[in-house]
């Protein structure tokens, strides 16, 4: 019996190859009609038999692209109008319901391609097919063609829009698409000087030599510039670190692909573990912290005092290039000043990072937005996100209730992420960085911008921080939309909430560094019992004074000092002259309370002596994690009644963090487990067995590891944030949450 049925499909269906699928697919089954990209989703006219029409929708998901995420297809009879054949139409208007998807590898077949001599794409660094390439960082608006792409000044040339135009290319509708003769060109240029290098292989050769003379390059990559030096010379690497003003924290290692005979650089630098492996080699290319090989010959200041090194393998064809063509790891760490979005811009880059780089790797394929690279690290039995950007992000998760209005989220001012949620929908942007740096917010207002065109998403309500001080919250104080706020703490409960189908209430640890708290103090070790929208502060640490404010974040010993006086103790050992800042602690200037484990964790790190003055967010609890032995001896933390809450009173580690005569190994060990003992005791005094853990000290998989095994011997499930990270980078997403069920009370 011939028919005619209307499929709609939603999800991820732009940029992955969809519509040349559904059409060979369609035509294969011998049906007529057409496929149409429609705002978002794709519209499907297809007449012929039933029998066959019931195909083609079953395999719309079964086999679809692996690129492509479509979600359940709609359908329903359409009137038989007599097609000849099954096309694919020009893009159409309606209903928007976009899927942006985010930036994708160099594909297997791709990069066999670029190593065929006989090839007219032959080490051509741009190599793309429907299935691998730009996406995020290229689209400037929807429906997904061409024209609506930083492509479009490239003009296709014959032979690739013979490519372009035929159904059975795997490059049929690749929007990308490019050759040596009308795609993006490579151009070298050393530092100071007008002249360059214009042309693939010439510039390969000039950025190569420059690398192997020790030189810094800045390469401009898929969503960002990276700066890459040899990773095995000390002296490529101590330049980098004293120019770019980042004197300990870790740098990705970019290590050639394994391929035939070649050296397995990642079995020679490291010990991953098969996931993390696999996660490595996988189409979204993130860099992974995995063990360091005892016998590893990268520079030992790629991550000082650490025992783990970020490893990426190459994810663009030029990085394949490079990569190969050098024969060894490059340091490839994001090309920035400190805390701010990956530099985008050629002249920018040759501007800020004057002092930084000793010559440029251009081309000129636009780059619309930045992205940063992934990051991820094992803890507590699977891989988590510490950085979602390149290759994971934007993502989209959906509510268990939906928001009342679309709604902007503005999440925290460090390790920023925005969100945009209509509905059921909630999309979160890649890493941004710190709002405090300069350029940072200029990048924060284009994202919310272009993210709200893409999406065809404008909101009319906002959330941030309940922080008045903070960029963000000054930011929607200035917009002029309906602002709330959420507490940080309630936020990041809330987006560990929102992961799970939970309907009932949990208990989380939000451990961190410092949030604004609903008291006017500095939160950082809470347990909130509740669920979003309804969030009770049960729990929390022994509150001690920051001398200095903010400074103590940095000037860690301030946080050592304050803890021994807030308990009475003196530390002798101090490395500065206190008298005069113990009159400032005694009249309470400039030193706010705070409940802060990351706080805590500082002040360990200076009394145990092997972090003073911290340069990085999180150095300290990195460090004590890799110095701490197998064992160490618990301390009983009382907990003591402050009106509703429990506090962990953190005094009796004291004696022992400044302990000289245990090792730091020790002492470091005792720590981690006096905490995680804490959280058990905390948790057997509300009557719940569901147990959260989330905030950045959570990220401390030595601390994790410990806390997971023992609440669960006791008989708690623990759940930990795993799409997103635990740290800020969550907070956008738990406004959102936290937002849709406060509004969701009212109404209700």
């Amino acid at each position: 019996m011939r028919t005619a049925q209307r499929i709609q499909v939603r999800g991820r269906v732009q940029g992955v190859g969809f519509r040349p699928f559904v059409c060979r697919l369609a035509r294969g089954l011998g049906l007529k009609g057409w496929v149409q990209n429609c705002g978002g989703r794709v519209e499907i006219h297809a007449e012929g038999d039933a029998a066959a029409i019931e195909q083609l929708i079953e395999a719309l998901l079964s086999r679809a692209p692996p690129l492509a995420r479509p979600e359940i297809p709609g359908s329903q009879p359409a009137e038989f109008l007599g097609y000849a054949a099954f096309d694919i139409l020009h893009s159409g208007e309606g209903e928007t319901d976009v899927h942006i998807p985010p930036d994708y590898f160099v594909c297997p077949d791709c990069l066999d391609e670029m190593h065929d001599r006989t090839g007219r794409r032959y080490r051509y660094p741009f190599i793309n097919c429907t299935q691998c390439g730009p996406r995020y960082t290229l689209i400037d608006r929807l429906p997904y063609d061409r024209p609506n792409t930083a492509m479009a000044e490239f003009a296709l040339c014959e032979d690739c829009r013979r490519e372009y135009e035929d159904i059975h290319d795997r490059r049929y509708h690749a929007q990308p698409l490019a050759c040596p003769r009308c795609g993006p060109v490579l151009e070298f240029r050393k530092a100071g000087e007008a002249d360059s290098v214009r042309g693939n292989e010439q510039a390969l050769s000039g950025c190569l030599a420059a690398l192997r003379q020790g030189q810094i390059v800045a390469v401009k990559g898929v969503g960002g510039y990276h700066l890459l030096c040899d990773a095995r010379s000390d002296g490529a690497v101590s330049r980098l670190r004293e120019r770019k003003r980042r004197p300990d924290k870790p740098l990705a290692v970019l290590i050639p692909w394994f391929e035939g005979e070649g050296i397995d650089w990642l079995a020679r630098l490291a010990e991953p573990h098969p996931e993390e492996r696999d996660l490595l080699a996988s189409p979204l290319r993130p860099i992974v912290i995995a063990k360091r090989s005892v016998d590893s010959d990268l520079s030992g200041l790629i991550a000082p005092g650490l025992d783990e090194i970020g490893l990426m393998y190459p994810y663009s064809p030029l990085h394949h290039l490079l990569a190969g063509d050098y024969g060894g790891p490059l340091v490839a760490t994001s090309a920035n000043l400190s805390g701010e979005p990956v530099l985008t811009d050629g002249a920018e880059v040759e501007h800020r990072l004057a002092h930084v780089a000793d010559a440029f790797l251009h081309h000129d394929r636009p780059i619309r937005r930045p992205a940063d690279d992934s990051v991820y690290r094992r803890s507590a039995g699977r891989l988590r996100p510490l950085r979602l950007g390149r290759g994971s992000a934007p993502i989209e998760l959906r509510l268990s209730r939906p928001v009342p209005e679309p709604t902007l989220a503005l999440g925290a001012d460090l390790k920023n992420t925005i969100a945009l949620a209509v509905d059921d929908r909630v999309i979160v942007s890649p890493h941004l960085g710190n709002l405090g740096a300069p350029r940072s917010l200029d990048v924060f207002e284009q994202l919310i911008r272009e993210l709200s065109v893409l999406y065809g998403i404008k909101p009319t309500s906002l959330v941030c921080d309940a922080h008045p001080d903070y960029f963000s919250s000054r930011w929607a104080r200035a917009c002029g939309l309906e602002v709330h706020r959420v507490l940080h703490h309630h936020a990041h409960a809330s987006a560990l909430y929102g992961e799970f189908p939970l309907d009932s209430d949990i208990l989380v640890f939000a451990w961190d560094g410092t949030g604004f708290g609903g008291d006017g103090s500095l939160w950082g070790g809470e347990a909130l019992l509740g669920r979003p929208g309804g969030w009770h502060r049960v729990g929390s640490l022994r509150p001690f004074r920051l001398v200095g404010g903010d400074k103590a974040s940095e000037e860690i010993w301030r946080c050592a000092v304050a803890a021994c006086w807030e308990a009475g103790i003196e530390w002798h050992d101090c490395p500065k002259d206190t008298a005069a800042l113990r009159q400032v602690w005694e009249r309470r200037l400039n030193a706010p309370f705070t409940s802060s484990v990351g706080r805590l964790f500082d002040a360990a790190a200076a009394l145990i002596g092997c972090v003073q003055q911290q340069s990085h967010e999180g150095q300290t609890g990195m460090r004590l994690e890799a110095i701490a032995g197998e064992q160490g001896n618990a301390v009983v933390l009382p907990l003591q009644r402050d009106g509703e809450l429990w506090r962990v009173d953190w005094a009796p580690l004291l004696p022992i963090l400044m302990n000289p005569s245990l090792p730091a190994s020790e002492r470091s060990a005792c720590l981690h487990t006096s905490l995680a003992r804490a959280v058990l005791e905390q948790a057997k005094r509300y009557g719940i067995k569901t147990i959260g853990l989330t905030g950045g000290v959570f990220q401390n998989r030595r601390l994790v590891d410990q806390t997971l095994r023992i609440l669960k011997n006791a008989g708690f499930e623990v759940l930990q944030p795993h799409a997103l990270p635990c740290n800020d980078a969550g907070i956008a997403f738990g406004q959102i949450v936290e937002l849709s069920r406060q509004r969701g009370s009212a109404q209700g």
